[in-house]
């Protein structure tokens, strides 16, 4: 600690080297020597267990103030089921995953604003600002991306073999435009 208070030195957090996913320690045939904690995608169906989705929370399926309802729910639910079908349902908590589905509902909210009010507002003073849906969009952007990074990195880190396939980020923009045309 210094003459002033503070402390100073040490391991800053984040700081090193990051960890190598399960999948690439296990195509180096395990360097460590550890036992590596695997998950299987395969389709071998004898050590299938049934786990029921957890309940939606109401504040995903709750009206607005327009009247209308978010599509959190389902986006809640699509995501479970892509990490159930991964068996990485596990490994996340519930509430990161209705971070997300709340985030992307929330964007998807701002840009159907957008598209209604359009890019500009104006103030009381009579002066033409840009739309505040816009900034508060790029926002809920961040905060989607943020979460489903996170959601991604554990699946990534947790599975023995290379996956590829549609995510539930990846309809995001098809959920958007069908949103706009009322489907």
């Amino acid at each position: 600690m210094a003459k002033d208070g503070t402390n100073r030195g040490g391991s800053r957090p984040g700081a090193g080297r990051k960890p190598k996913a399960v999948a690439e320690k296990y195509a180096n045939g395990n360097p460590g020597g550890r036992k590596l904690a695997t998950l299987d995608f395969g389709c071998d169906t004898s050590d299938l267990q049934g786990a029921e989705m957890p309940p939606v929370k109401e504040y995903l399926k709750a009206k607005q103030k327009d009247g209308s309802v978010t599509c959190a729910e389902e986006i809640y639910k699509e995501t479970w089921e892509w990490l159930h079908e991964r068996r990485c349902d596990q490994f996340i908590p519930t509430q990161q995953i209705e971070q997300y589905a709340m985030s992307v509902a929330r964007w998807i909210q701002c840009e159907e604003a957008v598209s209604e009010f359009g890019f500009l507002a104006k103030k009381p003073t009579g002066t033409v600002i840009s739309s505040p849906y816009v900034t508060m969009g790029r926002e809920y952007m961040k905060q989607a991306n943020t979460a489903w990074y996170q959601i991604y990195q554990v699946v990534k880190e947790n599975c023995s073999v290379e996956f590829n396939g549609p995510t539930p980020q990846d309809d995001v923009m098809e959920r958007l435009l069908r949103a706009r045309q009322g489907y």
